[in-house]
C-alpha cells in the first residue's frame, strides 16, 4: 500500500465529507490528517473504505465533543448571569436581600444536575424551546417535560435547603 498515493487520491474528497458533516473546513482537514495518521498503524485491505469509517467516527466524536462543549459553555455563562443578577440596589437592606437571594438560587441550582441547571436559567433568560433544544441536543418537543422536571427538582432543592436551614436554627437556638 503506497500511503502517499492513497493520501493524494483521497484527502481531498475525505476533506470534502467531513465538511459537509461539520461545516468546519479547518476541523475536516484536521480529521482527515488524522484518519491518515491512524492508517499508517494499520495494513488493511481495503484502505479507501476504512479511511471513511475512521473519518465519520471520528467526525461523530467531535460533534459530540464539540456539543459538551458548548452546553459546559452555556452552563458557565448561565451561572455567571445568575451571580451577575445579584445586582445591588440602592438601600443597603435591598442589596443584602438581593444578594441572599442571588446566593439562594445560585446554590440551589448547583445542587441540580448540570442539565436541569442550564434549562432552567436558559427559561429564564427568555431562551426559546428551539435554541433550548439545540444547545443540549435534544428535540423541541422535549424541553417542555424537561424543564417542568427540572422545576421540580429546583423547588425540591430549594425545599430541603430551607429545612436544614430550619432543624440548624433549631439545634443552635
Amino acid at each position: 500500500m503506497n500511503i502517499r498515493r492513497l493520501f493524494e487520491r483521497h484527502y481531498p474528497s475525505l476533506v470534502w465529507y467531513l465538511h459537509g458533516r461539520l461545516g468546519d473546513h479547518d476541523l475536516a482537514e484536521d480529521l482527515a490528517q488524522e484518519a491518515f495518521v491512524r492508517l499508517l498503524d494499520k495494513p488493511l485491505r481495503a484502505p479507501d473504505a476504512w479511511l471513511y469509517v475512521v473519518a465519520g467516527n471520528l467526525a461523530r466524536d467531535a460533534r459530540r465533543s464539540e456539543g459538551r462543549r458548548a452546553r459546559h459553555l452555556s452552563i458557565a455563562s448561565a451561572h455567571e448571569r445568575v451571580a451577575a443578577a445579584a445586582d445591588p440596589a440602592p438601600g443597603a437592606d435591598a442589596a443584602m436581600c438581593t444578594a441572599e437571594e442571588a446566593a439562594l438560587v445560585r446554590d440551589t441550582l448547583a445542587m441540580l444536575p448540570e442539565r436541569d441547571a442550564a434549562l432552567l436559567v436558559m427559561r429564564a433568560d427568555d431562551v426559546s424551546y428551539r435554541e433550548i433544544a439545540a444547545a443540549i441536543g435534544v428535540a423541541p418537543t422535549s424541553i417542555g417535560p424537561l424543564l417542568a422536571r427540572a422545576q421540580q427538582r429546583f423547588i425540591r432543592a430549594l425545599g430541603s435547603r430551607a429545612e436544614r436551614g430550619r432543624n440548624d436554627a433549631r439545634a443552635s437556638g
